[in-house]
């Protein structure tokens, strides 16, 4: 949010430079993210003078171009060649002389005025146009000013140019009684008042606002009470639309606004100035001369003044006449029934909407405006009829308008000052110090937060409603705090500690075990939302956990696996030329059990949260090149081995023996192919290549393997491991190797586990070490090179015992698979 440091001391009469007053704004609580000089118009016409047009004549070489000489206050005029249709002797004329910078409309980028030849004439400086000089969009022709303009007198001074000081302010969401330059002059003026300083909030008199006629009587109805608490309106008749006054194109401009009208302009200053939105219709355009609040069919199609149409949801708010849809309310306008140059007559709302309600229309159809900013936070609702007041006297002073009705105001039920209990017990034992009773009166009364009974044990406070989230004792005090200065709060130089029991394992310390593991091996962490998109859900997937109210469709299911964000961390990364990934993810998964819904206690209570679970879950994620390609190496692309051996990594590092574990292929929605280890309470990890179909729905154009874990699971059986350290032997082991032909369908895991199971005192280990398919062997098969390590703790192994071994492996392998033996 952009505040003015002018604008600001129209509210508050302070004395400290910029950079102090931000230090000031940051330590109450409103955190000045920057500090900006700003000028009106950029580069603030320096070099731009007043200049009067003595001769005028056609250039010789050019038809279109004309050679002035121009009086800009100097001894001598200057020659000027100028393109311009309309320039005319005896003009007054702004003029960039040579060396000045001009700024366009609508560009960063600027450009220097130099002695130039144009079609051989001479040329010493430019007679600008509206556009040229940064002040409009205009090009139609030079700017032709008043006949009374001072010669020679700077361009600044007369088109009154201000430089100013802006402040970027990061409004958190508690704050939204400062998204306004009086919300943020109270606080200057509650910090002053504690300082000691004299200071008083100057807030604009309406006390001369009055209705001038009846000519033009709106009827207003609100259907929607709930999503529409406060609504008011007036009416203004026999307005002219035109350019704003400089004053307020400045005060505009030095925000960030862009000046459109005075009638539009005075809306968007009282938005800035008070925080209430307000919105000006075409009276002309309101048919039946009626105004209702309330929803419209789902589906409805309604054109924005962006001029494109949206289908309106159930739930969105609007803005209609007897007839149509006229604005999304507190949201965007309609095309149809903004003010323009044309409008003669309006009718000015200001209102307080539901947050809810606006926040779900903004989000829904992707609208972020200044409006919708602050009613998604919370408006007051009793600032309505003073800021309407406001707009219609600046209407009248700038616009020519009459009030031509009385203010109709529906507020049916008001809102009433929030009630807070608080005990300075309390205070001094959240803030760490006992501040004076006095004190605290003070600060709070200077922030409007009455005190409405006091004793020796505490204050009954009424908070005004527009400091939404002032709701609690703890809220008071860190309204006392801010303005206190929690620089002021001392700390003790000693420190305490408590002795904690920590549960073993130490989840946290595992987590980081590993996450340090693959960080070191060139992985990197993400981390993704819980919330996610129902599109990756099947719609009869009962064990989805639903938001009620969600933002939006993409934010409306708790996600089930980490699969989803991992996915969507990687087409991010693709789209960004990082096709080379390496990610790996900790966070929790969510599940509802509808089975679980009726089930009560002994009692006969129902348990709402019994059929909800959580789980917490690691996600590893690869694709693209593993290793980076170099002068010693090509890349290597990703493979399903890879990742086995990052979850072998994994397991191996916890103490987790991966063959005692059940382990089995699957293949479903999100996995092609895919190996599972499972013991009985459940699976503990699940790796393999992403189904094509799921990568579709991302994007995404390159294989993608991934590695889920039940971290839950994984904790329980890192428990459970024990680390045996043992000496090496003292016989030698022997290798073996055996070639296999198979029928393709048959796996590795079947051979190892017949291997053990055909051998279970001697045998160590089995590995595959070449797989060969192709036209050189029968179709339908393959073959296996396996090697066996064979070792006996008490004696030397003979070659009769590892032949005997040997035979029955391959026997069992025959016999139980199908297996033809090629040699050993």
């Amino acid at each position: 949010m952009k505040v003015s440091y002018n604008w600001l001391r129209e509210y508050a009469d302070f004395d400290m430079d910029p950079v102090e007053l931000g230090r000031i704004l940051t330590n109450t609580g409103l955190e000045v993210e920057g500090i900006e000089e700003v000028e009106t118009v950029k580069g603030g016409l320096e070099g731009v003078v007043i200049g009067k047009v003595l001769t005028c004549t056609g250039h010789p070489n050019a038809d279109k171009l004309s050679v002035t000489t121009v009086d800009i206050g100097e001894d001598e005029p200057v020659q000027i060649v100028c393109g311009a249709p309309n320039v005319a002797e005896g003009q007054i004329v702004p003029v960039a002389t040579v060396g000045a910078t001009l700024y366009p409309h609508g560009s960063e980028e600027g450009f220097t005025i130099k002695k130039a030849k144009i079609r051989g004439e001479a040329s010493f400086g430019m007679i600008c146009a509206e556009d040229e000089l940064g002040l409009g969009s205009s090009h139609d022709g030079i700017m032709v000013l008043d006949e009374h303009a001072q010669v020679g007198s700077r361009a600044a001074d007369y088109f009154k140019i201000e430089k100013d000081v802006v402040f970027e302010i990061g409004l958190t969401p508690n704050r939204i009684d400062g998204a306004s330059h009086i919300g943020v002059a109270r606080d200057i003026v509650a910090w002053m008042l504690h300082q000691g300083q004299p200071a008083q909030l100057k807030k604009p008199s309406v006390a001369a606002f009055q209705q001038d006629n009846h000519a033009l009587p709106i009827e207003v109805s609100v259907e929607n009470p709930e999503a529409c608490p406060r609504y008011s309106g007036v009416t203004l008749t026999g307005l002219h639309v035109k350019e704003s006054p400089a004053w307020l194109q400045n005060k505009l401009r030095s925000i960030g606004q862009e000046p459109i009208n005075n009638v539009v302009d005075i809306t968007n200053f009282v938005l800035h100035e008070l925080g209430q939105p307000l919105h000006a219709f075409d009276a002309a355009k309101i048919s039946g001369n009626q105004v209702v609040v309330k929803t419209m069919p789902e589906g409805t199609p309604f054109i924005t003044l962006d001029e494109k149409e949206r289908k309106l949801t159930a739930g969105d708010l609007m803005i209609c006449d007897a007839r149509d849809g006229m604005c999304i309310g507190g949201v965007f306008g309609g095309a149809g029934s903004g003010v323009t140059e044309d409008t003669t007559s309006i009718f000015l709302e200001s209102a307080c909407f539901d947050p809810v309600f606006i926040r779900k229309t903004a989000k829904h159809h992707q609208l972020n405006t200044d409006a919708s900013f602050r009613f998604e936070r919370g408006t007051d609702p009793n600032m309505t009829v003073y800021a309407l007041k406001r707009a219609a006297l600046l209407m009248k002073e700038l616009a020519g308008g009459k009030i031509s009705s009385e203010i109709t105001d529906i507020y049916p039920e008001p809102v009433e000052d929030f009630t807070v209990e608080v005990t300075f017990r309390n205070i001094a034992r959240l803030i760490g110090k006992t501040i004076d009773p006095d004190v605290i009166a003070r600060i709070l009364a200077s922030l409007d937060i009455r005190t409405e009974k006091r004793d020796e044990k505490g204050m009954t406070l009424r908070v005004p409603p527009y400091r939404v989230d002032v709701k609690r004792e703890a809220d008071i005090v860190e309204e006392i705090l801010r303005i206190y200065g929690y620089n002021n709060i001392p700390f003790d130089e000693h420190v305490n500690s408590t002795l904690a029991y920590v549960e073993k394992p130490d989840k946290e310390k595992l987590v980081n075990t590993i996450s340090d593991l693959l960080s070191a091996n060139g992985f990197l962490e993400i981390k993704s939302n819980s919330l996610t998109s129902e599109s990756y859900f099947d719609q009869e997937d009962l064990g989805v956990v639903k938001i009620q109210n969600a933002l939006s469709q993409d934010l409306s299911r708790m996600r089930k696996s980490l699969l989803p964000g991992g996915l969507e961390a990687v087409i991010y990364n693709i789209n960004r030329k990082r096709p080379d990934l390496k990610l790996y993810e900790f966070g929790n998964c969510y599940f509802v059990d509808p089975a679980k819904n009726d089930q009560r206690s002994q009692q006969g209570y129902a348990h709402p949260l019994k059929k909800y679970s959580e789980e917490h879950h690691m996600g590893i994620f690869l694709t693209g090149h593993y290793t980076t390609e170099n002068w010693t190496t090509t890349g290597e692309q990703v493979s399903f081995y890879h990742l086995k051996s990052v979850v072998m990594q994994v397991l191996g590092k916890l103490g987790i023996d991966s063959s005692k574990m059940k382990m089995e292929e699957i293949s479903n929605d999100q996995y092609a192919q895919a190996m599972e280890y499972s013991i009985e309470k459940g699976s503990v990890a699940r790796f393999g290549k992403v189904n094509s179909t799921l990568l579709k729905q991302f994007d995404i154009k390159q294989d993608v393997y991934a590695a889920e874990f039940n971290w839950d699971l994984v904790m329980r059986m890192h428990k459970k491991a024990t680390t045996v350290f043992q000496p090496l032997p003292r016989f030698p082991e022997v290798k073996r190797d055996l070639s296999l032909m198979l029928d393709k369908n048959v796996k590795f895991g079947q051979l190892e586990a017949l291997a053990y199971q055909t051998e279970r005192r001697i045998l160590k280990a089995v590995d595959l070490f070449d797989v060969y398919e192709g036209d050189k062997i029968e179709k339908g098969k393959k073959s296996y090179a396996l090697s066996f390590i064979l070792l006996d703790e008490e004696k030397t192994l003979t070659d009769k015992q590892i032949d005997k071994v040997m035979r029955r492996i391959a026997a069992a392998c025959e016999k139980e698979l199908g297996a033809v033996v090629r040699g050993s």
